[in-house]
């Protein structure tokens, strides 16, 4: 009996990681601790960044709103998914939908308690954060341009939340946040092919679904092409050290992604190219520490 007792226990627990996506917050966790040691607070020594615990309280905010995000998404999205994604779905419904909506006032609950250890800045920076998140899975996902725009920004945020902490205005940083941008806009993008069936089912007005799939492609291909702009610039006009070598990689693997979207026609087609996307966003997080290898090794003694 107890061990059934804690069988269950498992899986509630698995079902409810899956649920806030725990391995993407732990890479966004990742990414803004790394972002504010080699870009954003590059002249301070690691040890201060690491144990900042204003900084902490930051990431923390971030990772409690996001995880409320992802469940109040799932919330919402429950019909969808279960055409979409109906295995991952049936593990999600293990946790009851009062247990969701508990747990999402919960962890923004938390976001705002952490915030409030920084200043009353970052408390209604991460309100509207919230209530952003909240709007876009209530309404505007259901848009085409829109949704992608706004989910695309609300990605990036987590990091301006740091960025805005340091006060670091040095131009790098606004263009690998637009070559960030650009990338989830094209994942973003893809996932709306990925979900076409069931975007079609609960009538959400999706780009794919508004315009079809070739015009979508189309859109991707301009993406792919803008994102080579930030690339060419932080390769070229910026000292990025051997994170040059991510971008010439980054700029290989979005080549045979397009070659590879014009051939997509089926769901498996694109969740290659999905994760293709996120390869290069995942990769790219930890290819910030190349920025400088000689002066990691000298901050580090």
């Amino acid at each position: 009996m107890l061990r059934r007792k804690q069988k269950y226990f498992l899986l509630k627990f698995f079902s409810l990681f899956s649920i806030v996506r725990g391995y993407n917050i732990l890479v966004i966790v990742i990414a803004q601790y790394l972002t504010s040691i080699y870009i954003l607070a590059h002249e301070l020594p690691i040890k201060k960044v690491l144990f900042d615990l204003n900084l902490l309280m930051i990431v923390l905010a971030s990772s409690s709103a996001i995880a409320a995000g992802y469940i109040i998404n799932s919330f919402y999205d429950s019909d969808k998914d279960l055409i979409n994604r109906p295995r991952k779905t049936m593990l999600d419904k293990l946790v009851s939908q009062r247990t969701k909506l508990t747990s999402y006032f919960v962890l923004n609950f938390l976001s705002v308690i952490f915030a409030s250890y920084v200043s009353f800045k970052a408390v209604v920076f991460f309100s509207l954060y919230i209530f952003g998140i909240w709007f876009y899975s209530h309404k505007l996902k259901k848009y085409p341009f829109v949704g992608n725009i706004v989910a695309a920004t609300l990605a990036v945020i987590p990091f301006f939340a740091v960025f805005i902490y340091y006060k670091n205005f040095e131009l790098v940083i606004f263009v690998h946040a637009t070559f960030l941008f650009l990338l989830i806009s094209m994942r973003e993008l893809v996932k709306d092919l990925e979900n076409l069936k069931g975007d079609l089912a609960q009538n959400y007005k999706t780009i794919p679904v508004v315009y079809g799939e070739k015009a979508s492609k189309t859109m991707l291909t301009i993406l792919c092409l803008a994102s080579s702009i930030p690339t060419f610039l932080l390769i070229n006009k910026f000292e990025i050290g051997y994170m040059n070598y991510f971008f010439y990689g980054s700029s290989i693997a979005l080549l045979v992604f397009l070659v590879l979207l014009w051939k997509s026609s089926k769901k498996i087609h694109y969740i290659i190219l999905h994760n293709i996307l996120k390869f290069i966003i995942v990769v790219g997080v930890f290819s910030i520490i190349l920025i400088n290898v000689d002066v990691l090794l000298n901050r580090l003694v």
